[in-house]
């Protein structure tokens, strides 16, 4: 077929959206956001965060401003992941879904912020079925968090600015979907220079043992950021 002789109005009745996983780590959880839908014919069920992109949009920038909006936050990992185009995707029509995630450090204030928004915070293993096809692109997100775990030091947008080592080696074992050796994680995690001690410790009274906090070394985050390594657990 001709390309100049294709009826716009016929042929090129097609919507543009993106969904973000947003990706968010507390009280050793690696957790999902996800909230309720608003509109028909799916209202019951959930998603992820959401928008429709308008033809002269850019999606990252449209991403980046429904997580501004909802979350009032500007600093994030971001990370676009790929197209979801089956043509039933969406019952209101022909929907494109150019999806991203992104890794949050959750506080309270982020935590209140979503409940007004009637979403939750859901284990990153504990995932209901949610509308069209959200679950197929967390899917998709967690093999690319497995992946950039395994060559970069992301984790460092998801922990709090001070952690213990067993918040980081839960973070990584949630991330790689397996347990870790504590001894071998802890000599690779050091043979990284990646952190170092703040020569602050957890607080007794909330925990049952104190613990060294860590912080992660900036200089060497940036250039690990750069250039990737391999964490071969």
């Amino acid at each position: 077929m001709d390309i100049e002789n294709i009826d716009p109005e016929k042929y090129f009745k097609v919507a543009l959206a993106s969904s973000v996983v947003l990706f968010g780590f507390e009280q050793n959880q690696l957790l999902i956001y996800i909230h309720q839908q608003q509109i028909q014919p799916q209202k019951t069920l959930y998603i992820l965060p959401s928008v429709y992109v308008l033809p002269d949009k850019n999606n990252e920038q449209a991403i980046r401003k429904l997580i501004r909006d909802h979350l009032q936050i500007d600093q994030i990992y971001l990370e676009q992941l790929k197209a979801f185009a089956h043509v039933y995707r969406n019952p209101l029509g022909r929907v494109v879904n150019v999806a991203f995630y992104a890794l949050i450090k959750l506080d309270e204030n982020i935590k209140i912020r979503t409940k007004k928004l009637n979403g939750h915070w859901i284990p990153y293993d504990e995932i209901p079925d949610l509308a069209y096809d959200h679950n197929e692109i967390i899917d998709y997100a967690k093999e690319r968090l497995k992946r950039r775990f395994k060559r970069r030091p992301v984790g460092f947008s998801l922990l709090p600015q001070e952690f213990t080592l067993t918040e980081l080696q839960t973070l990584y074992e949630a991330a790689l979907g397996k347990e870790m050796d504590k001894r071998n994680f802890r000599k690779k995690i050091f043979k990284s220079e990646l952190i170092v001690e703040t020569g602050n410790q957890t607080d007794p009274e909330q925990t049952r043992k104190t613990a060294k906090l860590y912080k992660f070394d900036q200089d060497k985050y940036q250039k690990m950021t750069l250039k990737g390594y391999d964490f071969l657990f």
